[in-house]
C-alpha cells in the first residue's frame, strides 16, 4: 500500500484546493436533492437506504482498499484504531460510535484491531493509542492522537463533515428513517439557498486561477479578499495553502531532505524540509521538524522558524489537535 495523504483539516492537497467550487456546488445540490425528496413527503426508505447502525462496523487490511476508501467517496469514514485490553480507550471507542449514529448518514466509523493490521499501523505511523483518523474521498488524516472530552469530539467530527462537504462534495448516504437509531428529521426539511457572500466572485476567481495552474494568480486573488475583509476564513485558508505549494513546487526533494539531514542547526535547511513534509501530508513531521528547530537557534533565526511553523498552522487550520500540540510543544521551547 502507498503511504497516503496525512492532512487535517485544510487538507494540504492541491487537487483538493481546486476542486473546492466544484465540490461545493455538488454538496449544495446533493442538499438540495434531499431536500427536494422530504419536502414530497416520502416516508419509506429510499432505495440505497441503510439503517444508522450499517455505519459503524469493523474492518481490516483487506476491507481497507474494497470497502472503506470507496465508502469514503459517499461519507466520510472515521478510523477508530483499537486494542484488546486497552480499556482507556473504550470509552472514547463507544463516544465514537454513539455520534456516528447521531450524524444519521453524515459520518461512518470502522473499527481496526492494531494487532491484526500492522501493514495499516505501519501506514498511519501509528506509535500509540488512543489513535483516530479520517478517510475523505481517499485521503487520509488524523483526527485524534490523545484523549479528548465529548465536546471536543464533537467540534472535530462538525469540522469533519464540514471539509468533506465543502472541499470534497461528500455529503453522506441516506438512511432509513424508520429504522432504529435513526434521527426523526426536523421541521422546515427544506433549506433556504443561501446568498453568495460579498466575496464569492473573488474566490471563484482564484479557484479558476488555481484549475488554470495559475498559483501566482490565485495568491493575488486570495490577497484581494483579505485586504477587504481579513478574518475570512476560506481565503486565509487557500492562501495558506497556495503559498506552501509555491514554494515548494520547484523544489528537488531529495537534494532538500540531504541539506537537512546534513545541517540539522540551519534554519532554512529545515524549514525547506519541513514544507515538503507538510505538502506531502506529513503534518506531524513537519511541525516536529520546526520545533526541534526552534529548541536549537536564537534570534532572528529562530524567529524565522517560529513564523513558518504559525503559517503551517494556518495551513492545517487553529481547530486541529496537531496544531494544538504543536502550539503547547512550541510555548515550552520559547517560554
Amino acid at each position: 500500500m502507498q503511504p497516503r495523504n496525512m492532512s487535517m483539516s485544510g487538507v494540504v492537497d492541491l487537487a483538493a484546493v481546486k476542486a473546492a467550487g466544484e465540490a461545493k456546488a455538488k454538496a449544495e445540490q446533493a442538499r438540495a436533492d434531499a431536500a427536494r425528496k422530504a419536502a414530497q413527503g416520502g416516508a419509506s426508505a429510499p432505495a440505497g437506504a441503510v439503517p444508522p447502525s450499517a455505519l459503524v462496523f469493523d474492518t481490516d487490511e483487506t476491507r481497507f482498499e474494497s470497502h472503506v476508501v470507496p465508502l469514503s467517496g459517499e461519507v466520510p469514514v472515521i478510523l477508530d484504531f483499537r486494542a484488546e485490553g486497552f480499556e482507556q480507550g473504550q470509552e472514547l471507542s463507544l463516544l465514537l460510535e454513539r455520534l456516528t449514529i447521531e450524524a444519521n448518514g453524515r459520518l461512518a466509523l470502522a473499527a481496526l484491531d492494531v494487532a491484526a493490521n500492522q501493514n495499516l499501523i505501519r501506514e498511519f505511523r501509528i506509535q500509540a493509542l488512543p489513535a483516530v483518523f479520517a478517510v475523505v474521498a481517499g485521503q487520509a488524516m488524523p483526527l485524534f492522537q490523545d484523549f479528548a472530552s465529548e465536546g471536543e469530539v464533537r467540534g472535530v467530527l462538525a469540522q469533519l463533515v464540514q471539509i468533506a462537504e465543502e472541499r470534497f462534495g461528500v455529503v453522506g448516504v441516506e438512511v432509513d428513517p424508520g429504522a432504529e437509531g435513526a434521527a426523526a428529521p426536523g421541521p422546515g426539511a427544506v433549506e433556504a439557498e443561501e446568498p453568495a457572500g460579498p466575496y464569492d466572485a473573488l474566490l471563484d476567481e482564484a479557484i479558476e486561477a488555481l484549475d488554470a495552474d495559475d498559483l501566482d494568480g490565485a495568491v493575488r486573488a486570495y490577497k484581494n479578499v483579505l485586504a477587504a475583509d481579513p478574518s475570512n476564513t476560506d481565503a486565509k485558508l487557500g492562501l495558506a495553502q497556495t503559498e506552501l505549494f509555491v514554494r515548494v513546487k520547484d523544489m528537488n526533494p531529495q537534494a532538500v531532505r540531504a541539506a537537512a539531514a546534513e545541517n540539522p542547526r540551519d534554519p532554512a535547511a529545515q524549514i525547506d524540509a519541513a514544507d515538503l513534509d507538510l505538502a506531502g501530508g506529513h503534518v506531524a513531521d513537519a511541525f516536529g521538524r520546526l520545533v526541534d528547530t526552534v529548541k536549537v537557534t536564537f534570534g532572528d533565526d529562530r524567529d524565522a522558524v517560529r513564523v513558518r511553523l504559525l503559517e503551517m498552522f494556518e495551513v492545517v487550520g487553529p481547530d486541529s489537535p496537531l496544531v494544538t500540540s504543536a502550539r503547547t510543544a512550541l510555548a515550552r521551547v520559547l517560554f
